[in-house]
């Protein structure tokens, strides 16, 4: 059985990220990875806060702290973050770690070694009001692709185009904002992605014919206007050293690699990072070299997807060693606000840390995948999200767990009830949940979060529908043993929840489970069988009723949260 290895695009240290970025790389990661673990299956999910660069040093300036020191604080707020809304890493690293650069340079120097990097004097911009170099991010201006007048010298966060500073017009510094800017002669190295992109077609076309259409279309774009020569070497105080005993000039000079050089590699030095904490247990290179038994998973916004499907690849190639390439790319479109972009840069939308403060994070964690933007960019509002928390959450799963609860004790008392044999009313609903399980299942194994979310939302649903159908609050009237059933069945129904949506909504799903005093409760997953006979909470179980699962939310919340963090007209949930 193949070992499955998952990342997420390493968030950036710049600041608290948004929920754009929760949905497109870590929350649908964890979700897999939740599953993966529950189905049995081995999986290592790796990540690491993104800590080099011009966005880092800019920030800590801003900040008035050392860079060093300001990663690492911001590090801290990130996970604590991330461990709100209940993401499962095995290890969240940095990518400032010695294991990164150890690893770096020694893909730096392979690639040297075979040929693939070049020290090459280019023309780079100059500031004379900074008196130094300006690396591609330190250079702001407007896109001349698509006119977006806070482009940076990288990229244009607006169309996504790839730029070098001096496509930018209207150029100026990042850091005083002057544009009193000249273009110098310096060296830099250069990876000679030309001379790989015959592998890197290789590669993909073998590689990449499963993948989602978002991602493959994206590589090949690349691939079709051909693949240039790229500098992995910055002017910065801050990131991996170029190291001296390979390019003992670049070095004395300060060069530093170019953080889309390093970040991808902190995949692997994450994964070092994890196992140095346990190394008579924890082998890194078997999950990275000559790993023929594992299967990687990457997942990430449409954005990062030409680096990793072939900046990257084509950095691994070169070395010549059997580095693990990428499996699947799981990409996704954006999450937008209204509308409009979420943006860390101009603080638009609803950022993690807020979310977290105004509900819990199962409120999130399934709108979020329910709408996971797929196929095509999907929209935050806040009455969606409300219709959806209340339609869902709230009314189709937890009234379901807290009227069966609350129903049973006040009839039966605290126990589980017996009642009759099943019936054909349960038998057909044991045929029903195993039916959406396996469709939940075989969503979740080709990735298709909205279509796994409808399979779940299902699956409640049917436990809705079977105790209308019975409808024990008149079944007891007449018929007590009937109803008691109808109870223990649902009872088991909201056990085997607790145990199918933890991917989605773990906290809640734990709530759900402890409900039951079991005296052995291991189940990890629902087998068809299990899922037909509905038998985990047998008779005289003892039972609480767990506080409410959800709230529903308000006009009056509504109403809250626009004023809070702006938002469209106001209309019913």
């Amino acid at each position: 059985m193949a070992r499955h290895l998952i990342t997420s695009a390493l968030p950036y240290i710049n600041g608290i990220k948004h929920l754009g970025n929760m949905v497109g790389s870590m929350l649908p990661a964890d979700v897999y990875a939740r599953f993966l673990r529950q189905t049995g299956r081995e999986a290592l999910y790796i990540c690491a806060t993104d800590e080099h660069g011009t966005p880092a040093e800019l920030a800590a300036k801003e900040a008035g702290l050392p860079v060093d020191t300001f990663c690492a604080q911001q590090h801290d707020a990130q996970k604590a973050i991330y461990d709100g809304f209940g993401l499962s890493f095995d290890y969240f690293g940095r990518s400032s770690s010695p294991e990164n650069r150890e690893i770096t340079q020694h893909f730096a120097r392979q690639l040297q070694k075979n040929g693939f990097i070049e020290e090459r004097s280019i023309r780079q911009v100059y500031s004379l009001a900074d008196g130094r170099f300006l690396p591609d991010r330190y250079i702001v201006g407007t896109c001349p692709h698509c006119g977006y007048d806070k482009a940076r010298g990288d990229q244009c966060e607006n169309c996504t185009r790839v730029l070098d500073p001096t496509d930018l017009i209207d150029a100026r510094s990042a850091i005083s904002g002057s544009s009193d800017l000249e273009v110098r002669e310096t060296k830099h190295l250069f990876l000679l992605q030309s001379k790989l992109q015959g592998e890197v077609e290789a590669w993909i076309d073998e590689h990449g014919k499963d993948w989602p259409v978002l991602a493959s279309s994206i590589a090949r774009k690349w691939l079709t206007e051909g693949l240039n020569d790229r500098a992995i070497t910055r002017d910065l105080d801050w990131g991996v050293p170029v190291p001296a005993d390979t390019w003992p000039e670049l070095a004395a000079e300060g060069k530093v690699f170019y953080v889309w050089f390093d970040a991808p590699v902190e995949y692997i030095g994450a994964t070092k990072e994890w196992a140095d904490q346990d190394p008579a247990n924890r082998d890194w290179k078997s999950w990275w070299y000559e790993a023929e038994d594992v299967r990687y998973t990457q997942f990430m916004a449409k954005d990062n997807v030409p680096f990793h499907t072939v900046m990257f690849p084509a950095t691994e190639l070169g070395t010549r060693e059997p580095w693990k390439t990428v499996d699947y790319v799981k990409a996704f479109n954006w999450l937008t606000y209204y509308g409009g972009k979420f943006s860390t840069s101009q603080k638009r939308g609803i950022f993690t840390d807020a979310a977290l403060e105004v509900l819990p994070a199962d409120y999130w964690r399934y709108f979020l995948i329910a709408n996971a933007p797929e196929s095509d960019d999907s929209s935050f509002t806040w009455e969606h999200f409300a219709a959806t928390v209340n339609k869902d959450l709230a009314d189709t799963l937890g009234n379901f767990v807290n009227r069966v609860l609350s129903f049973s004790r006040k009839r039966f008392g605290d126990e589980v009830p017996a009642g009759l044999e099943e019936g054909e009313a349960e038998a057909q609903l044991g045929h029903q949940i195993a039916e959406l399980l396996a469709e939940y299942e075989r969503h979740m194994e080709e990735l298709q979060f909205r279509k796994a979310a409808q399979a779940l939302r299902a699956l409640w649903s049917a436990g809705n529908s079977y105790l209308e159908t019975k409808a024990p609050w008149l079944e007891i009237k007449t018929n007590p043993e009937g109803a008691a059933l109808t109870l223990r069945t649902a009872m088991n129904l909201i056990h085997l929840y607790a145990i199918v949506s933890e991917p989605f909504i773990p906290a809640s799903a734990a709530a759900m489970r402890s409900a039951f005093q079991l005296e052995a409760d291991n189940a990890t997953w629902v087998t068809q069988d299990e899922a037909r006979s509905l038998t985990f909470v047998p008779a005289g179980t003892p039972f609480t009723v767990p506080p409410v699962l959800f709230a529903k939310i308000t006009e009056d919340d509504l109403a809250a949260y626009r004023e809070r963090f702006g938002g469209g007209e106001e209309t019913a949930v």
